[in-house]
């Protein structure tokens, strides 16, 4: 399979027009934060300055920080996000006066906005599989295998590990190659991230002044789940810049 084999196979998909409006869209939500912060008088100069600033700042202010921070959480970027849901929903914070509105909220800015970035993966995932030394997979075992398991109910797949905070997610990349639909995709994707920050936000309305605990922890939770990957890199480029054994140098 050539590049204009692979170029065809998914022409189709518009990505360029996809990305511009993503960032035309995300444009708009910076300026429009810098203004909600200019206009309430929000400041950060120091720690305290800042809890205070969280407290006060408007709901509207506080979702449009968490729609900007999920949407470009991605497989490229990847951010973690339950912590952000759980601050968001924390009596002290909360964006509306009772845990309902505030879990609905929350659930739904979140999950849209995720399901944005997950449309990013598709998108990049997509332009990848247009150049045929990555296309090539296609023609593998592997991929014959893994394209069986995702046939068998790709909506439910997306589904599932979109609820579960599974820390690879192998079911974007494989719907994607396999050119399922968007529209689809999307919609597993804002039903299962709806369904997973809807917990977090009702565990941590109800831990009360607690809250703060779930939102620490799950971040916590984010950092040693990160450390492995980190240390990996890490070990992998001193093994690359090791220099030649002495044996190495004699026979050479």
């Amino acid at each position: 399979m050539d590049d204009v084999t692979a170029k065809s196979e998914y022409s189709h998909i518009r990505v360029r027009w996809w990305f511009a409006a993503f960032a035309v869209a995300f444009a708009i939500g910076v300026c429009w934060l810098a203004w909600l912060i200019k206009t309430q008088q929000l400041q950060f100069s120091t720690w305290g300055e800042f809890k205070s600033a969280v407290i006060t700042a408007s709901p509207l202010l506080k979702l449009l920080v968490l729609g900007l921070y999920l949407s470009i959480c991605c497989t490229f970027l990847p951010l973690n996000t339950s912590w952000i849901i759980s601050a968001a929903a924390m009596q002290g914070t909360a964006v509306a006066g009772n845990m309902w509105q505030t879990v609905l909220l929350v659930s739904l800015v979140g999950a849209a906005a995720s399901t944005v970035a997950n449309l990013n993966d598709y998108h990049l995932f997509t332009v990848m599989m247009r150049y045929h030394h990555i296309a090539k997979i296609r023609h593998t075992r592997t991929y014959a295998v893994a394209v069986k398991w995702f046939e068998r109910s790709p909506f439910a797949l997306l589904l599932l590990f979109n609820v579960l905070p599974i820390p690879v997610d192998v079911v974007r990349p494989l719907a994607a190659a396999h050119k399922y639909r968007r529209t689809k995709f999307a919609a597993a994707n804002f039903i299962g991230r709806f369904a997973r920050y809807a917990v977090i936000a009702v565990i941590t309305y109800m831990l009360g002044r607690q809250g703060w605990i779930a939102t620490l922890a799950l971040l916590a939770a984010a950092v040693i789940l990160a450390l492995p990957k980190l240390a990996g890199k890490i070990l992998a480029g001193r093994k690359h810049n090791l220099p030649e054994s002495t044996d190495e140098k004699i026979s050479a």
